[in-house]
């Protein structure tokens, strides 16, 4: 056997513990995911057994193109899920970049407790902050004494179920949330009418979009402090020979050496907001009036509360198809990292 061979067989043997680990644990579960979701099983016996009937693509169908509430509350979960991330991805971005800015600051005293500090919300249980927001955002809590020291009545934020878009339109003076026009309101479009896909986050959600970007922004924040620590010094004084102000110097030179970790923050930040599961089972299941109801929590739903795993599976493909194309999209975007 020659020694390139040897190499190779030796590699494949410090390999296999891993990739068995993974067909074990993730690919197989998987293949049989994808299996129960042309299935109309209830979770009571093996999905393997046999007594389960094949439906085909019918739980599909019962998401994408029939109508019924199955296709309505996915709809809805996508429409919200949209507006939860369109939100928290950009703010807890730039938000993540801007404390690393701060915290690589060679002048600040006290750098190493700042870090920690921004960091600290990244590693505490999802589940424990989730519910010292519950005390916080609650009608009689925190966030409305505060704001009522300004003069302003809080909402009762868990419990409101109004579109921010909708109450915006209204404050402007544009259209009454009330009596929306006809247009809006008489045409449809994947089980909800257009209003309905125009009503932003609910007040709840909002809620819920503000403890993902607390939480998650310290853990960008260290990505990108990496990323600021590797950056060529030689690069950076040339443009201070050069006479650039600070701003100039990070527009045009520091933000386009970070592009590559940019698409990573955003790629990540944008899986992680599509899954999000945690603070939705805790803040309130979906409610008010699934204006917090998420693919993920959904798929949960319809598989462990109602015994619809083939539906509940399905739902999950879904989701995972819809990842795959908004990353792929947000990656033709970016161009690598590139700016074009």
């Amino acid at each position: 056997m020659s020694a390139k061979r040897r190499e190779a067989v030796a590699g494949w043997m410090f390999a296999a513990p891993g990739i068995a680990l993974l067909a074990t644990f993730v690919l197989l579960p998987m293949l049989l995911a994808l299996w129960v979701s042309v299935l109309d099983w209830d979770g009571t016996y093996s999905p393997l057994s046999g007594k389960a009937p094949v439906v085909g693509l019918d739980n599909y169908a019962a998401l994408l193109t029939e109508d019924g509430l199955a296709r309505r509350d996915f709809a809805l979960s996508v429409r919200n899920t949209f507006y939860f991330v369109a939100i928290s991805v950009p703010v807890q971005t730039l938000l993540a970049l801007g404390l690393a800015m701060v915290v690589h600051n060679r002048t600040l005293r006290g750098r190493g407790f700042f870090r920690a500090a921004f960091y600290f919300p990244s590693v505490t249980s999802a589940v424990a902050i989730s519910v010292v927001f519950l005390f916080l955002f609650s009608g009689s809590g925190a966030i409305n004494a505060v704001l009522g020291f300004f003069g302003i009545d809080g909402p009762t934020w868990f419990a409101d179920p109004r579109g921010v878009l909708h109450e915006l339109f209204g404050a402007l003076g544009l259209v009454d949330p009330a009596a929306p026009p006809e247009w809006l309101s008489g045409t449809r479009l994947w089980g909800l009418t257009l209003w309905e896909w125009l009503s932003g986050p609910s007040v709840a959600m909002a809620a819920v979009t503000l403890l993902m970007i607390w939480t998650t922004s310290g853990n960008f924040m260290l990505i990108f402090l990496a990323a600021l620590q590797n950056l060529p010094e030689d690069v950076l004084e040339a443009a201070d020979v050069d006479g650039t102000t600070r701003w100039q110097r990070f527009t045009k030179v520091t933000v386009p050496m970070l592009m590559p970790t940019v698409f990573l923050v955003l790629t990540m930040g944008l899986i992680g907001s599509w899954q999000v599961f945690d603070q939705i089972y805790v803040m309130g299941q979906g409610n008010p009036a699934k204006t917090t109801l998420t693919p993920a929590f959904l798929s949960y739903q319809r598989s462990f509360a109602e015994g619809s795993y083939g539906l509940g599976a399905a739902i999950a493909f879904l989701l995972f198809a819809i990842i795959v194309v908004l990353t792929w999209a947000q990656r033709r975007l970016l161009r690598d990292g590139r700016t074009s």
